[in-house]
């Protein structure tokens, strides 16, 4: 029976999961890191079997019956989806779920079995496996020394009738792993000309995605044409190679041709296609979750069953908006259907919650995934790890080590670089460093994060030297440091107001085209600021703005900064005048850093103007605390300034009247003979004292 389709995507943020009262089944009673104080994690949100029954969601028309969908056992995993490795950066873990053979895995096994009495003919024997393989390397051999102007087809006549379709995948692939992707395409040809010809539907299950790792968009959509004209190559695999290949050249529109193909030869799309489609639109500028969604309902209109990998690439599609709540519903109809979550999905949930800051949202997703039997993998805990991390609970991550270990899984790289990381936003650089080492120590070879981490540790710490040291062993080991590993080495010099350095830095960058970011722009320009090198502050505005980075707010209050402390106070309302007209607002910052200015020059009259500036525009600066400290400062310099006014204008007035002012008395006053009062009255001229 057909899915019936839905249009109730405006109300499906609308519609509750749970009642506010739901409390989860199963509390956590005996937390694995009872002795680390964190936080309680909330349970109100989370899916899990034992879960009272719910109620009607969004998606009830879309119901079907029981027997379209195969059962499954409510602790059962995916096969499929269990065997994929995990890959250690979690970004690709959640970015890059399509994978061109994977994905087609169960195609294959249902072609194979089709076509299992054809290669019969062309299997060898036990005995002969080794003359096989030699066979393999022998052509391999070959098409790493191909001389110039000679194609690898040129060279196979040897081995004609002696290749069989299975050689022919094999070698794909062991082409496709050395890099050789134009001998892919030459070895295809060859195989076209052969008798029989050797060209398989799961041939092009190997060949499009191999063809779409070398950015071949033109030959992939040649083939597609070519060979789809043939009843034989009319299989969803064919096109689901093709698209996926498509995709992974970045060549969407063509992908969607491929797609229309596909409907226009009238061959049913599968999951597969709906969740090669669903991250294709993931990675189209303008799309959203709603397009996934209207996606994902026109394939289960035209007979494309739910399963775990559309399902848990249309989840993904919502998380990556946000849309917490609409993904916890999906995954409820999931359940709902048989189809068991796995450890992607619950992954994928909580890294949701970590970037959301509800990292006791994803600590309960956490111990629900345990309860429910499915095993976390090392992704799992390197995203609580790194959730700990950042809120600077080393003690914590130290824990996670810890179970991860008694669970029988090994910490990777990305494990250790949240360890350190942790222990270098407390400062604590010493104990980043055993941690480094401790790594190192087990066989784990630090990446770029994990030295970026560590030089970060020392940045923070005062260690600029000890910041450049690691860096230069970084480069020593090979590892290439990233433009995140600059910024961090950058800034230890900055914070050392080590101006000199921070520019031969930036020139080394220059010099080998490591295109800075804002960060690094702001890090640069902060230090020229404080040691008031306007000239050079000026210089590095006018390279940053080559890159598209175009001056802000922040830019001219560390362009004031270097102005003021490079001596020309003078000039701060002519920059004012170039931030109107680039249409930059003034703000509190701006402000107080040419309050600053004037009263370092003992200009208490333009003090005390822009401060009344700042004021009479409503700006609150961000640190209370300096500017109270500055309100008390500028209150002692008027007092200062009235008692000055006040003897000023008694001045004024006594000359008005006539009276002089006392002098200073000089060397000679004692030997001065003036009359007493009482002299004056008496008219005794006699009397002096």
């Amino acid at each position: 029976m057909a899915l019936q389709p839905l249009n109730a995507y405006s109300s499906l943020r609308s519609l509750p999961l749970y009642s506010s009262s739901y409390t989860h089944p199963n509390p956590i009673s005996l937390s694995p890191f009872s002795f680390v104080t964190r936080p309680q994690p909330h349970r109100t949100l989370l899916i899990s079997c034992s879960s009272p029954a719910f109620s009607p969601i969004f998606l009830s028309h879309l119901e079907s019956h029981q027997s379209e969908i195969e059962p499954r056992k409510p602790n059962q995993i995916d096969p499929k989806i269990e065997r994929e490795p995990d890959p250690d950066p979690l970004i690709n873990f959640l970015n890059d779920r399509v994978s061109g053979c994977n994905l087609f895995q169960d195609q294959l096994e249902e072609l194979n079995d089709t076509r299992e009495t054809r290669f019969e003919g062309n299997r060898q024997d036990p005995e002969s496996g080794s003359s096989k393989s030699s066979k393999i390397e022998k052509i391999l051999e070959i098409a790493r020394n191909l001389p110039n102007s000679v194609t690898l087809g040129e060279q196979l006549g040897g081995f004609v009738g002696t290749v069989s379709e299975a050689d022919c995948v094999s070698l794909l692939k062991k082409l496709s792993q050395e890099g050789l992707f134009k001998e892919c395409l030459y070895l295809f040809k060859w195989m076209r000309i052969q008798d029989p010809v050797l060209v398989t539907p799961i041939l092009f299950s190997v060949l499009f995605p191999v063809l779409g790792l070398a950015c071949m968009s033109e030959e992939i959509m040649v083939l597609v044409r070519n060979f789809t004209q043939e009843k034989k190559f009319r299989h969803v695999c064919v096109y689901n190679s093709a698209i996926s290949g498509l995709a992974k050249c970045g060549r969407y529109d063509y992908a969607w041709q491929v797609y229309e193909m596909l409907e226009s030869n009238n061959i049913q799309p599968d999951h597969i296609t709906c969740s090669i489609l669903i991250t294709i639109l993931q990675k189209t500028r303008g799309k959203t979750a709603k397009d996934a969604w209207d996606l994902f309902q026109s394939m289960t209109r035209r007979g494309a069953k739910w399963s775990l990998e559309s399902v848990s690439t249309l989840i993904r599609s919502f998380c990556q908006e946000g849309l917490m709540k609409e993904a916890l519903i999906i995954q409820s109809e999931m359940e709902k259907r048989g189809i068991s979550s796995n450890t992607f999905i619950y992954n994928t949930l909580m890294d949701t919650y970590v970037k959301s800051n509800e990292v006791a949202k994803a600590e309960g997703l956490f111990q629900e995934m345990k309860e429910r039997g499915i095993k976390p993998s090392i992704v799992s805990y390197n995203i609580l790890m790194d959730a700990y991390s950042k809120r600077m609970q080393p003690e914590v991550v130290e824990s996670l080590i810890s179970e991860l270990l008694n669970f029988g899984l090994v910490p990777d790289v990305n494990s250790y670089t949240s360890l350190i990381s942790s222990y270098g936003r407390k400062k604590d650089s010493e104990m980043a460093n055993d941690a480094f080492l401790r790594m190192k120590k087990e066989g784990i070879h630090p990446n770029t994060h994990a030295y970026t981490a560590l030089v970060h540790a020392y940045s923070i710490s005062g260690g600029h030297e000890k910041a450049l040291i690691t860096y230069q062993n970084m480069v020593g080991e090979g590892v290439k440091p990233s433009i995140e590993t600059f910024s961090a080495l950058l800034n230890a010099f900055r914070r050392a107001e080590d101006a000199h350095k921070v520019m031969e830095i930036w020139k080394y960058m220059m010099e080998n085209k490591v295109e800075g970011t804002r960060v690094t722009y702001n890090i640069i320009l902060d230090c020229l600021g404080k040691n008031g090198l306007y000239v050079q502050a000026r210089d590095v505005i006018f390279e940053f703005s080559k890159l598209g980075m175009d001056p802000t707010t922040m830019t001219y209050n560390m362009l004031i900064n270097a102005y003021a402390r490079g001596g020309q106070h003078y000039k701060i309302p002519m920059l004012l005048k170039e931030m109107t007209t680039l249409q930059l607002k003034p703000d509190s910052i701006t402000y107080l850093t040419i309050v600053y200015a004037y009263i370092r020059v003992h200009d208490f009259t333009k003090a005390f103007y822009y401060h009344k500036e700042m004021v009479r525009k409503g700006l609150v600066p961000p640190d209370m605390k300096s500017y109270a400290k500055l309100r008390v400062s500028l209150q002692n310099m008027k007092k200062t300034k009235n008692m000055r006014d006040r003897s000023a204008i008694l001045g004024i007035v006594n000359s008005k009247f006539g009276i002089k002012r006392r002098g200073k008395k000089d060397e000679f006053w004692k030997n001065k003979k003036r009359r007493t009062r009482i002299a004056k009255l008496t008219g005794d001229s006699r009397r002096y004292v």
